[in-house]
């Protein structure tokens, strides 16, 4: 058996498509149930970072997560949404960084 670079993100991706495949929900109102249960778990930025390519690949939107968060804020309480808010800016900051430095690299070769 040949051992994998990342091998926790591929079992990450393997969940994932599991849950993707079995699910009755069409691809965005799964997405937007992951990210109603990221809040309510309170996940760490980088979770929110492993969905973020695929909730945009399925449109979900700034105003669709802010809609989500307050959604479920009576559920979850504040400090719940407040930590979501500042993971969601962390994971988002993280991706620009990333994308800045790919681009900048594109430019320079």
């Amino acid at each position: 058996m040949a051992e994998e670079e990342a091998p926790v993100l591929a079992a990450l991706a393997d969940i994932t498509a599991v849950s993707l495949e079995r699910s009755t929900l069409n691809a965005r109102e799964l997405m937007l149930a992951r990210i109603a249960a990221l809040a309510a778990v309170d996940a760490p930025a980088g979770s929110y970072l492993l969905n973020a390519g695929t909730a945009m690949d399925v449109g979900i939107t700034l105003e669709d997560v802010q809609g989500i968060l307050i959604a479920v804020a009576p559920i979850v309480g504040t400090p719940r949404i407040v930590a979501a808010a500042g993971n969601l800016a962390s994971a988002l900051g993280f991706a620009l960084a990333m994308a800045e430095e790919e681009l900048e690299a594109e430019a320079e070769g």
